[in-house]
């Protein structure tokens, strides 16, 4: 008998014969994850098998488990020979005193001759002659036991199931370019996309002296944060100082805004093509201020030469925050320093922009010299999720 991690995954089931390329990601993401630990890793047909490794770390390991896209689960199990006498000896140790319970079988490895349901049924005896106050309860046990075994001839007994992020392998999907503000919904929509399959760069605008060093460093620090999502991020940071005196010294206030982002889609669509980055990912969720609403973020985004994702887009507040929080990155959003976006607010920005109207405006400024502008005071860092 050994203890191990037992790891699930869940959407690599629904792909083809391309179904390998997506396992060697997710075998590589996970090693990747675990590279300070010693541990041994094993496959067998569904399941990944983490063992070797120092009891007293147990918890760091599966900590960082639990941020690796792509796994769906992982249980704490003890592995023994598929035999029913080794099964049945750790079913015993299962303390269900006075508690209800109920024994799941699965069954892979159909060498084993008893039936899943009658292994089941023998394993409930088991448990009722060791803990005499023990309960059956099918529907809503307190206690539920598995039993899986499967085709690499050993049995996995275990009681808890421990959610993971799911989604697709990082890396899977390409690579993208995310716009991360000091705001709430950037980093959140940055985690949902990488969910998804896609490595991420991010491009943060500044505007000191309006804006203070803190305010970068927060990003910095959101950076750092969803690193333990994505491992590390290469992060672009722009001054947009320049850009902004401009455009309030020569363009309509209620334009403002919309000038402001179609500059800042211009600048990222010429990184993307300097780091070869195939989309754009936003923070913007629909209606949620003057700049997201439909006709802001069609005029903003034709300045995109890539598609530009919004993996926020239909959620309300409340649900963002609840992510936010969830991966650790609210507290440090809501830090009382304030991003470019705010520097010479309009008080009534344009919600409705006509792209004809808004060209209009833009003819006052060179848009070509500004952005070269922009380019040319790129700063890149390059954060790395922290060794344990």
């Amino acid at each position: 008998m050994r203890n191990v991690i037992l790891l699930r995954f869940g959407e690599l089931f629904l792909k083809g014969d391309n179904r390998h390329i997506f396992e060697s990601m997710l075998i590589s993401n996970i090693k990747t994850k675990l590279s300070s630990y010693d541990f041994k890793f094993e496959k067998t047909f569904g399941r990944y098998v983490i063992s070797d490794y120092q009891a007293s770390l147990e918890d760091d390991i599966v900590g960082e488990l639990k941020k690796v896209f792509g796994l769906y689960s992982l249980s704490l199990a003890k592995e023994v020979d598929a035999d029913r006498d080794a099964i049945e000896g750790i079913v015993r140790t299962i303390d269900c005193e006075g508690k209800s319970f109920k024994v799941s079988v699965k069954r892979a490895d159909k060498r084993f001759s008893i039936p899943s349901m009658e292994f089941a049924k023998i394993l409930g005896g088991v448990v009722l002659d060791n803990y005499k106050t023990a309960s059956v309860d099918l529907y809503n046990p307190q206690i539920e036991i598995k039993v899986d075994i499967r085709l690499n001839g050993k049995a996995y007994i275990y009681v808890d199931e421990i959610k993971c992020q799911g989604g697709l392998p990082l890396g899977s999907a390409g690579k993208g370019l995310l716009l991360l503000s000091g705001g709430i919904d950037s980093p959140v929509a940055g985690y949902l996309i990488a969910k998804r399959g896609l490595r991420l760069e991010a491009l943060h605008f500044h505007s000191y002296p309006y804006t203070s060093v803190e305010a970068k460093e927060k990003v910095l620090s959101l950076a750092e944060k969803l690193c333990e999502y994505v491992d590390n991020i290469k992060l672009h940071i722009i001054s947009f100082t320049q850009v902004q005196e401009e455009i309030h010294k020569r363009c309509r206030p209620e334009y403002m805004i919309t000038i402001m982002r179609r500059i800042m889609m211009r600048v990222a669509s010429r990184l993307c093509d300097k780091y070869d980055l195939g989309c754009i990912i936003t923070g913007e969720s629909l209606g949620q201020v003057a700049s997201q609403t439909m006709q802001s973020m069609a005029v903003t985004g034709a300045m995109a030469n890539r598609p530009v994702f919004r993996p926020c887009i239909a959620m309300d507040k409340e649900e963002i925050m609840k992510i936010a929080r969830d991966i650790a990155t609210y507290d440090i959003s809501i830090l009382p320093y304030e991003d470019c976006c705010t520097v010479f607010l309009p008080k009534n920005p344009v919600i409705k922009p006509v792209a004809s109207k808004v060209e209009k405006e833009e003819g006052y400024l060179n848009i070509e010299a500004l952005v070269n502008d922009c380019l040319e005071k790129e700063e890149m860092v390059e954060i790395v999720k922290p060794k344990q």
